[in-house]
């Protein structure tokens, strides 16, 4: 990640957590924002690619930097639902007390 003076921090993983959180102004036929298996695919086929490899040479991050904050705008970004459901927002933890927070 490229720091505001302009160096580089060393190479280091992060064991990210991530909450999405959805919403609509009226629950569906069945009485839920949307199935959760379901929002879990979705999460899981846009992150799943970023594990345990350098986040730089992804094509998302290839013009920014790969921080919480970063993490938290991809994923909100990718993440398409069906017609009435919305996104809230997406968290992205680094650490149990360091979190970053996206809203569209």
């Amino acid at each position: 990640m490229r720091m505001y003076d302009g160096s580089l921090e060393t190479l280091h993983g992060h064991n990210w957590q991530i909450r999405v959180t959805v919403g609509r102004s009226e629950l569906d036929n069945i009485g839920v924002v949307m199935d959760f298996h379901e929002l879990q695919r979705r999460v899981n086929a846009i992150v799943d690619p970023m594990h345990n490899v350098n986040l730089n040479d992804l094509p998302a991050f290839q013009s920014i930097n790969p921080s919480a904050e970063s993490v938290a705008l991809v994923v909100g970004r990718a993440l398409q639902f069906d017609a009435g459901v919305r996104l809230i927002s997406v968290e992205v933890w680094e650490t149990a007390d360091c979190k970053a927070v996206y809203r569209p």
